[in-house]
């Protein structure tokens, strides 16, 4: 007899719900939400199971991949997805949120969704770690010149160790002032000298990733922006590089039913840090990089005749793509020259 499982895991413990091939209960039960103990419940009670879902979540990667280890058929599904599918239920508990998940196994009406590599979720927790690092270093920094800035003491730019030096010298004349402003200068070394730590990882994983090396030969991609974008697709077979900028949410927004069609902003759906870093790319690509490109040269073109920032996230988009092309071809940037894209066809 073919079973289907549906779990739903909360931190503590996990509902599992068996259903047949008609969608008829077969067992229930409660667990701990561990790999081992929903696998002994479920060689237990479904031993001819088809598919086993769960929803996506906080532990849902490291579900996933245990139950996988031990060879059982297993399928990430999205919350949304479940989510729409849930609601129409009357009533909401984990029960029967396990019960809904194993038809829609059943029933096969659901999207699977990709679990990525564990060295790809470490790769991204090394760089979450370091992007939130800095944000607390910039929130120190603008504090400071609140603070010195209601008296009227003005730190204006100040570039690497200039800012520590150039604030302890206006604060140093007033004693309370000092007194506030220490403590957070201390601070924002310590915080300061950590990111300078990561940043020596980050530069030791991109020397030693082939793949990395040859994103970074594109213009406006640094390490930084390389792993990220290696970590957050993981496998580029998942995506044709013409849509792998929907993953980033660089891609716009659309509505179309009956007469109405229309067009938005991006949708700024999938990974935040990747379209940043993407979007940083792209602005550094047509402000800053002085070599000549047919990506830049189109990207001027755009800014001359929708703006800077619609072509800044242009770029962004295109640069998606081209980074995906490299990695399906395992090629580097192809740089063209300005005398060659001149000549008539």
């Amino acid at each position: 007899m073919e079973h289907y499982v549906g779990l739903d895991v909360s931190l503590k413990l996990t509902s599992i719900c068996i259903v047949d091939r008609t969608g008829k209960v077969e067992r229930e039960g409660v667990v701990a939400s561990d790999p081992e103990a929903i696998a002994t419940f479920i060689k237990l009670h479904a031993p001819h199971v088809v598919r086993i879902g769960l929803e996506t979540g906080a532990t849902s990667t490291w579900l996933w991949t245990e139950l996988n280890k031990i060879g059982f058929p297993v399928i990430c599904i999205d919350a949304r997805h479940a989510k729409a599918v849930l609601k129409m239920q009357i009533n909401k508990s984990d029960r029967n949120d396990a019960a809904g998940i194993a038809r829609i196994m059943q029933c096969g009406w659901y999207k699977e969704v990709c679990v990525k590599d564990l060295d790809s979720h470490a790769t991204k927790a090394l760089l979450v770690s370091r992007a939130l690092l800095v944000k607390i270093k910039r929130d120190i920094e603008n504090q400071i010149r609140g603070l010195l800035k209601n008296l009227g003491l003005v730190i204006g730019r100040a570039k690497m160790n200039m800012f520590a030096a150039r604030a302890a010298q206006l604060a140093d004349d007033r004693c309370e002032l000092l007194a506030a402003v220490d403590p957070l200068l201390k601070a924002r070394e310590a915080v300061e000298q950590q990111i300078v730590d990561l940043d020596r990882k980050v530069l030791r994983l991109a020397r030693n990733n082939a793949q990395v090396r040859r994103f970074m030969t594109a213009p406006g991609i640094g390490p930084v922006t390389a792993l990220c974008f290696l970590a957050t697709i993981d496998d580029p077979a998942r995506f044709k590089s013409r849509s792998v900028a929907a993953c980033a949410g660089l891609t716009t927004r659309r509505y179309a039913s009956g007469e109405i069609d229309w067009t938005g902003r991006i949708s700024k759906c999938g990974d935040k840090m990747l379209r940043s870093y993407l979007y940083e790319a792209a602005n550094v690509l047509l402000t800053r990089v002085a070599k000549w490109s047919a990506l830049k040269a189109w990207g001027i073109r755009l800014a001359k005749r929708s703006g800077l920032r619609k072509a800044k996230v242009a770029v962004a988009r295109k640069l998606a793509v081209i980074l995906h092309r490299m990695w399906i071809d395992g090629s580097e940037f192809k740089w063209s020259s300005k005398d060659a894209a001149d000549q008539p066809a």
